[in-house]
């Protein structure tokens, strides 16, 4: 098999009349599937390099991107509520050629736009397949560094390792239901999206508007949905429901540190996994059974072993790491992206060839278990100094969510007139739960330069649409 659509093809040859993808309006089969994104890559100009999606989740959605890939086009997803800004910038440095939009975002870029509604016609069309295992199937954008986003090109070959790997570790079959859930522009996306429907199983996409923990669990029992995929506060949210959907086997946390206490009732009802992956090496380069496994003494979950055909390894300055010692995650194997996008010489420095490997520099560091799982730490910038001190950011977090008066908590740096670091955290308390108990506790397990100077009372967590805390919509606060 070459590309993504090939697949696709062997699966309308194989269950032309199975249902391969469903929303709230529609379901078609593996047939009409590919007849729809034919005549969606029929409206594309003859030569497209990459091919902008601006596009409420729906059937028309998922078959404007295999249009774009039968094109031998990469897609750029983008979601519509996106700041305009950030969208004009993606479609401009990305030199998106054309836009695949509903008609209410025609207007959010001033490229040409493709529109593709709801209910769009399905017409008796066949179109050449102009990809290969080498085309870029798309470009996901993550925060930079310098505070512009960096857009990683990702190829069909990573993409169908990926998809192959997921199969390998779950074990999946045609009666499998995968929930589409995720924001586009986040790896969690192309893991639902590719590793149901490369691998032939039905692809069940939500209303966007019913997406809190009630409805989405109605849905889940309604379309016998057997997997799903999340980040870990959505896992925290399912974790204190009484019931789950019985159809569900599988629920798989990413994009984050997964704790023992967002998931410590659903691990005896369901398997639960956690995963880890930069969106550099393709969704997933690791992944944990939780469901068999130990939560470490910080209270979180290993990331596990590497995924099929991903080799995992740990260093310091670029040499091996005993076991057990703490060293920079570097990844290698079918997974590994073309890297980014653009004018980005520094930031292609963390890809590098090591021992013949192409292999990527996460940032992130780990250590490896006696059990051979990787232990996930921290990022290797997460140290700030207080008072002369090395304090890990990560290593206060850990301690403040291993508090029973504490259901989420967010620590953040910052610095004063001074330039002098202090830490402010962010909690969401538990029910009865005293500010004066939580600071009893951490007096207990901190040393005084490691409590945090502000500790600011909220509601609820405040996130981004990829389920990060979402530090733009926290308090703000600046030592006097």
């Amino acid at each position: 098999m070459q590309s993504i659509i090939d697949y696709i093809e062997l699966n309308r040859k194989q269950y032309p009349d199975h249902i391969a993808i469903k929303d709230k309006n529609r379901e078609l089969t593996w047939n009409e599937l590919v007849l729809l994104a034919n005549t969606i890559a029929s409206r594309l100009p003859h030569r497209v390099d990459r091919v902008g999606i601006i596009m409420n989740h729906s059937v028309e959605m998922i078959a404007s991107i295999l249009a774009v890939l039968k094109k031998g086009a990469g897609y750029v997803p983008v979601e519509p509520f996106f700041p305009k800004e950030r969208i004009y910038y993606m479609m401009e440095e990305s030199q998106a050629d054309v836009i695949i939009a509903n008609s209410q975002y025609q207007n959010l870029t001033h490229k040409d736009t493709v529109i593709v509604d709801e209910g769009f016609i399905i017409e008796d069309k066949e179109v050449m397949n102009e990809s290969t295992s080498q085309s870029e199937a798309y470009v996901l954008y993550t925060s930079g560094t310098t505070g512009t986003p960096k857009g990683i090109s990702v190829a069909h070959h990573n993409v169908i390792h990926y998809s192959q790997a997921f199969a390998n570790e779950f074990n999946l079959t045609l009666d499998d239901v995968m929930l589409q859930y995720s924001v586009c522009s986040f790896d969690i996306f192309v893991e639902e999206v590719f590793a149901s429907l490369i691998n032939g199983i039905t692809l069940a996409i939500i209303d966007e508007d019913h997406k809190d923990v009630a409805h989405t669990m109605k849905f889940v029992e309604k379309h016998h949905i057997t997997i799903m995929s999340g980040f870990p506060y959505l896992i925290q949210e399912i974790n204190e429901l009484d019931e789950l959907p019985s159809s569900l086997r599988l629920l798989i946390s990413g994009g984050d540190v997964l704790r023992g206490s967002y998931c410590d009732h659903l691990v005896d009802k369901v398997t639960v996994y956690n995963t880890y992956g930069p969106t550099e090496t393709t969704v997933c380069a690791t992944y944990y059974n939780c469901s068999k496994g130990e939560v470490l003494e910080d209270g979180t979950y290993p990331v596990g072993k590497p995924v099929l055909n991903v080799e995992v390894f740990l260093l310091d300055d670029l040499q091996p790491v005993n076991k057990g010692e703490t060293g920079e995650i570097c990844i290698a194997g079918k997974g590994v992206s073309n890297g980014y996008i653009g004018n980005r010489k520094k930031e292609n420095k963390a890809f590098i060839n090591y021992k013949g490997k192409r292999l990527y520099r996460s940032g992130d560091l780990g250590y490896e278990l006696p059990s051979g799982d990787i232990a996930f730490l921290h990022r290797k910038d997460s140290q700030i100094m207080i008072y002369g001190k090395r304090v890990e950011i990560s290593e206060v977090e850990n301690v403040m969510a291993n508090s029973d008066d504490i259901r989420q908590v967010y620590v953040d740096a910052k610095k004063d007139k001074n330039n002098l670091s202090y830490m402010i955290a962010y909690i969401v308390k538990e029910e009865g739960a005293t500010l004066e108990g939580i600071k009893d506790y951490l007096k207990d397990y901190l040393t005084d330069y490691m409590i945090p100077e502000y500790i600011i009372e909220i509601e609820d967590m405040p996130l981004t649409p990829n389920g990060k805390v979402d530090t733009d919509r926290l308090p703000h606060i600046e030592r006097r």
